[in-house]
């Protein structure tokens, strides 16, 4: 679970919500169908989550909601205003090592996930894991 792992780091540094990450991080892509351009991938985990898994996920509905936003813009978000949200996208798009590609601050919504050493770090977990 290396977006996991990503998100907990991130929100050791910036304090974002750590239980609306590891929800994040099992449930964002699971409506993923191909490690391809699946575009609407995360639309359909929050539709999901939203309509069956609510019931199972042990969280108030403010960050049910913010969980469901997380896994919605996950793919193509660029700003949200909830710190947790941004932490969640970053800590997947700091994974993208895993189909070979680096990377990208110009991509990154927080600034603790621009630091290079955070990215060097993703990147080495991308490979070990």
């Amino acid at each position: 679970m290396r977006v996991r792992t990503n998100g907990l780091r991130l929100a050791g540094l910036n304090g974002a919500n750590t239980r609306i990450i590891e929800w994040f991080a099992f449930l964002h892509d699971i409506q993923r169908e191909n490690d391809g351009a699946d575009w609407f991938h995360g639309r359909r985990a929050s539709k999901l989550v939203r309509t069956t898994f609510y019931q199972w996920i042990d969280l108030p509905a403010v960050e049910l909601d913010l969980l469901c936003q997380a896994c919605a813009g996950h793919t193509g978000g660029k700003k949200h205003k909830d710190l947790t949200v941004r932490t969640c996208w970053d800590a997947d798009r700091l994974d993208l090592y895993r189909v070979g590609t680096r990377p990208n601050p110009k991509y990154l919504c927080t600034q603790e996930a621009r630091q290079e050493e955070i990215i060097a770090w993703a990147m080495h977990n991308s490979i070990v894991e």
